[in-house]
């Protein structure tokens, strides 16, 4: 058994909840903070059976959207520097970890 610890966009969230119900994965939703997406950003906690993890990936992928975001440009303290202009920066729908699970028990 495998942990998905999943980090999806707000934007995404209730998409990803939705679809990944509908194809009978069991989740906890735990709201968190960080600076893995912008915007806003909800951790998922997906346990699933081994060989089951990449159809869980497909599912996520399907439902998450890649999107292009505006950020302020590097601190620099270089004179003059250009790095302070703002720039576009590709955004990933949701960032996954999977972790071994040694134990599960339903209590």
């Amino acid at each position: 058994m495998k942990l998905v610890l999943t980090i999806v966009s707000n934007r995404d969230l209730s998409k990803v909840l939705a679809a990944a119900s509908a194809e009978g994965f069991f989740s906890t939703k735990v709201s968190t903070a960080g600076q893995f997406l912008e915007g806003g950003h909800t951790t998922i906690l997906f346990g699933v059976d081994d060989e089951k993890v990449d159809f869980l990936f497909n599912v996520l992928e399907s439902n998450v959207t890649k999107r292009v975001i505006r950020k302020s440009g590097v601190e620099s303290t270089i004179e003059g520097s250009l790095l302070k202009k703002p720039v576009d920066v590709e955004e990933y729908g949701a960032v996954a970890f999977v972790i071994d699970v040694e134990q599960f028990k339903r209590l």
